[in-house]
């Protein structure tokens, strides 16, 4: 059973891309890490495999942060992040 915290909102979804940019306002997010991304009409996983900020790759990301990771579905402004603990 996995547990999930909210850590952020997505700020911009580039659709072309399939980019979301998110900004994170609680806890931190690492490469490895699991994330859900949850609104009215997205629900999905995924694996952080790379994350930039600022256009330069980053391994890590804290709270205040708002980063651009390439995901494997989409989503909407103002969708939710959660991180997946297991």
């Amino acid at each position: 059973m996995s547990e999930e915290k909210e850590i952020g909102k997505v700020e911009h979804f580039f659709n072309k891309i399939q980019v979301a940019a998110i900004k994170i306002t609680l806890d931190a997010l690492k490469i490895g890490d699991i994330i859900r991304i949850k609104g009215r009409t997205s629900d999905f996983t995924h694996v952080i495999d790379s994350m930039q900020v600022n256009h330069q790759s980053v391994q890590f990301a804290k709270t205040g942060d708002s980063i651009g990771i390439k995901v494997n579905g989409q989503c909407r402004d103002n969708d939710i992040v959660y991180r997946v603990i297991q």
